[in-house]
């Protein structure tokens, strides 16, 4: 952007941002019509052929034996002969009434009894038909006897022909059975038993598009015509009529054909001018949606298959354009203006991001809101039951969750790439002489260290560059002498700067001794800085840094965690480079609003504020990150200076990195939990430090959504693999969020990474998977510490411990490998199942791949450790 462009903004930056949040919302608008632009099939004027009809009303069902009254019937007759003067019925039993009512309506019928297995029940449905037929010859013009019965292979041909002969015998109108095309083929003496000929022509069925290339524009309608032309020459002798076509409005895909309203518009619209054009006669399936037909085997689909919808509306007009969604233009202006008053606000509070940050980052607002209205809306497109709704009364809340991360993930994507300079930028500053230095107390805490790593910490401090330091090494609760004596004779002979103590026994963890040490600070001291036991400091560590404590509002001064010795590592090193993220990312963009989390190495606190405000937590296990929020509570500055002043050890193996990162993920809810006012009221915590801190930890949140997801995505494949009568392949309403939420959580990350990172991209990819293998321990530790009180303090290992069996590498992930086992058997059991038929089940089958990442990622973590741990040994 010009300079002459960011002074304009700069100076009207809230008419820069209402332009600004105009055009994503005119965009979003646009994207609406996109998605639901007018197609223009071939006008239709004239009478429908005729209609296959099942008058059940939406809340009906004949498994319920609930059937429609004589006024419901008659309605229906009434709207449909406004659109045809033919029907067709499939069973004599049910709504025999029918007959009498079509006959006042002045319909004609072709009726139909219902054929299958039950033999007893098929002597009652023909008795009936020809009774029907009889008592209204004006009305039954036409008789079947049988729908889809070889088909289904309900009767072999021979019983068939008998009930066929049986039938032309007693009625005199013609007479036939309704198969498939290809039964007529297969069975030819059939054909000597009807008197015409009625099949079932369903392109959708067989996977045809209902548009092609250019060079084929009409796929399916070419196949229906294709097929019906086929049995015209294979028996020209009789009559064909098409018993059953049409297209569903929604529903399941299948294969190449997709099914949505404007595809049945055009398919039906189409075909009914080439009937017109070829004289074929014809009833379309159907005339109204039957929801309860979701039972019958064809899953969702088969509740769409109407011309009008179950509530008696027309899907489609019958001349002009076709619009998939009618109602689109209210959603869209809905999502415009849910989002148009956050989009203004943000583009105008973050004036000083660049032009387009501020665009990016309205679009996600714009998308975020259209994906709400959008999930609010879709579940009236179809006709739920109560498991659906369930499900989505479940899921929805976890969708606006999804988002919410999504919004946060971005945010701090936007600034970091599109900010024009760091606000609170702090670096080294000139030494202070000796006799301007705060003294400084440096407490190192210690539990069953080993003596030789201590002892290099040891003296990368007693070389420090800094003339007013003291050292206090506090071994709480070592028990064998043998690991803390010799750390004691070191500390004597490095001389009276360095002192040491064992606490034995001594409550508290890590911040218990950290208290005691506060207690043995020299009087002098100004400043407490505390590291690791395993970090090598650089010699100006203190020298370049102190000077920040000048100014009295400082409290705190943070450097990054950083890692050593980790090159020629491979766990080391993909460890050592996921931490850094954190570091040179999240830090910075948390440092803008005072907000940054305090880590327990690399850190200096004024001691007037550290005592001043009660010390160190022992009521969490975080006791760094909970300091650094009650020092901002109590109006300090922190400053986060991005240099490498001190270098550690990475955790000794994937155990160890896992218990590492459980123990912060428990503590960060123990500090949500405690402060949780603080951060949701209005106090001290300005708001930007309450957004930090209540949603830094959405992240991880974003795990234990994933673990409990999966477990409810197991449950409900192994439902739809066991008993799909009953479980049905989740709407794309759930899972087109969860798809996106996946990849753009992936693309934020690695963009971050690259563009923040001084790695290379096979560091950046192993230092994903080495996060990704984490999930786990995350989820478990945000779902403990929600519902535990208190958890041990388990000291994250640093040096290589005995290794053992190759089987022996995937201890520390049982968990993630049994959960990686299950989805694995789910996505073959689904692949065997259901294939890539439905669309709904191969983006399924893309969740549980994607849901199984994290879990196969801890797996190959650990067996890296293993091995990396085998070669240093």
């Amino acid at each position: 952007m010009s300079a002459t462009a960011a002074n304009h903004n700069s100076r009207y930056p809230l008419l820069t941002a209402i332009v600004l949040a105009l055009i994503v919302a005119a965009m979003n608008i646009g994207l609406w019509w996109w998605g639901n632009y007018p197609r223009g099939p071939e006008d239709w004027h004239g009478k429908v052929g005729g209609y296959a009809l099942s008058v059940f009303q939406r809340y009906q069902s004949p498994f319920k034996q609930d059937y429609p009254s004589d006024d419901e019937i008659a309605a229906d007759l009434k709207l449909l002969h406004r659109y045809t003067d033919h029907i067709r019925t499939y069973t004599m039993r049910q709504n025999p009434q029918l007959y009498r009512l079509a006959q006042a309506e002045g319909l004609k019928v072709m009726a139909g009894a219902e054929i299958d297995k039950r033999l007893d029940n098929n002597e009652r449905e023909i008795d009936l038909l020809i009774a029907k037929a009889r008592a209204y010859p004006d009305t039954v013009t036409r008789v079947i006897v049988g729908n889809e019965v070889l088909f289904r292979n309900d009767l072999p041909p021979e019983q068939m022909m008998l009930y066929l002969d049986r039938v032309r015998a007693a009625v005199h109108q013609p007479v036939s059975i309704a198969e498939p095309d290809y039964i007529w083929l297969k069975y030819p003496e059939l054909v000597q038993h009807v008197d015409f000929i009625t099949i079932h022509l369903f392109p959708f069925w067989n996977g045809v598009p209902v548009s092609g290339p250019s060079g084929n524009p009409h796929p399916a309608l070419d196949q229906a015509l294709g097929a019906y032309q086929q049995i015209r020459q294979r028996y020209p002798d009789k009559p064909v009529v098409v018993g059953e076509i049409g297209w569903p409005s929604n529903g399941d895909r299948h294969e190449y054909a997709d099914p949505s309203v404007s595809n049945e518009a055009i398919f039906i619209r189409d075909w009914m001018n080439a009937a017109k054009a070829e004289h074929i006669d014809y009833y379309l399936m159907e005339a109204f949606d039957q929801p309860w037909k979701e039972n019958l085997g064809e899953g969702r689909t088969g509740a769409y298959w109407g011309m009008f919808n179950a509530d008696r509306q027309l899907k489609f007009p019958l001349t002009g354009p076709v619009v998939e969604d009618t109602s689109w233009p209210w959603k869209a202006i809905a999502a415009s203006l849910l989002a148009l008053l956050p989009m203004i606000l943000f583009a105008r509070r973050f004036s000083r991001f660049k032009l387009m940050g501020r665009f990016f980052f309205a679009a996600l607002i714009q998308l975020a809101c259209g994906l709400i209205v959008w999930s609010a809306t879709l579940p009236f497109n179809f006709y739920l039951s109560w498991v659906d709704w369930t499900m989505l009364t479940l899921l929805f809340p976890a969708q606006i969750a999804i988002l919410a991360i999504l919004l946060i993930n971005g945010f701090e994507f936007t600034e970091v790439l599109w900010r024009r300079d760091w606000l609170r930028h702090a670096g080294m500053l000139t030494p202070d002489p000796p006799e301007k230095q705060p003294f400084v107390s440096i407490h190192l805490a210690c539990y069953n260290e080993p003596p030789e790593m201590v002892q290099v910490t040891l003296d990368s401090l007693a070389a420090l560059d800094y003339a007013n330091f003291e050292v206090l090494v506090i071994d709480n609760n070592t028990k064998d002498p043998a690991v803390w004596q010799p750390v004691q004779a070191y500390c004597e002979k490095l001389g009276k700067r360095f002192r040491f103590f064992h606490l034995e026994p001594w409550p508290g963890f890590k911040a218990g001794a950290l208290n005691f040490g506060l207690k043995e600070t020299a009087p002098e001291a100004d400043v407490v800085a505390v590291i690791d036991a395993d970090y090598v400091v650089r010699p100006d560590w203190l020298a370049t840094l102190t000077g920040h404590f000048h100014d009295p509002k400082v409290a705190v001064v943070q450097c990054p965690q950083s890692h050593r010795d980790f090159e020629h590592n491979r766990f080391r090193r993909m460890t050592a480079w996921e931490f850094d993220g954190f570091f040179r990312i999240g830090m910075h963009h948390r440092n803008e609003r005072n907000a940054i989390i305090q880590h327990g190495t690399m850190t200096m606190v004024r001691r007037s504020a550290l005592e001043g405000t009660g010390g160190w937590s022992e009521w969490t296990i975080c006791e760094d990150a909970e300091l650094g929020l009650r020092l901002m509570h109590a109006g300090y500055e922190l400053v986060y200076v991005d240099e490498l002043m001190g270098k550690g050890l990475t955790p000794a193996d994937f155990k160890a990195y896992k218990s590492q990162r459980y123990r912060w993920a428990f503590g960060a809810m123990q500090i949500l939990k405690g402060r949780w006012q603080w951060m949701t009221q209005k106090g001290p915590l300005s708001a930007g430090q309450r957004f930090h801190f209540l949603t830094g930890w959405f992240s991880w949140f974003a795990d234990a959504l994933h673990l409990i997801f999966t477990l409810m995505a197991l449950f409900w494949t192994a439902g739809m693999i066991a008993f799909p009568q009953y479980f049905s392949l989740p709407m794309q309403l759930f899972l087109i969020p969860v798809i996106g939420f996946f990849f753009a959580k992936a693309i934020f990350g690695i963009v971050l990474y690259r563009a923040r990172v001084p790695c290379s991209w096979y560091d950046t990819l192993m230092a994903s998977l080495a996060s990704m293998g984490l999930s786990h321990a995350i989820a478990r530790g945000i779902l403990h510490g929600l519902t535990r009180k208190k958890t041990s303090f388990v000291v994250t290992a640093k040096s290589r411990r005995l290794g053992g069996s190759g089987f022996a590498a995937f201890a520390p992930v049982r968990e993630e490998l049994l959960m990686a086992v299950a989805l694995t058997l789910c996505i073959v059991g689904m692949a065997l199942g259901y294939g890539t038929r439905y669309i709904e089940g191969t983006l399924w089958m893309f969740i549980l791949a994607a849901q199984s990442i994290p879990y196969v990622s801890a797996v190959i973590g650990a067996w890296i450790a293993h091995k990396a741990g085998d070669k240093a040994g």
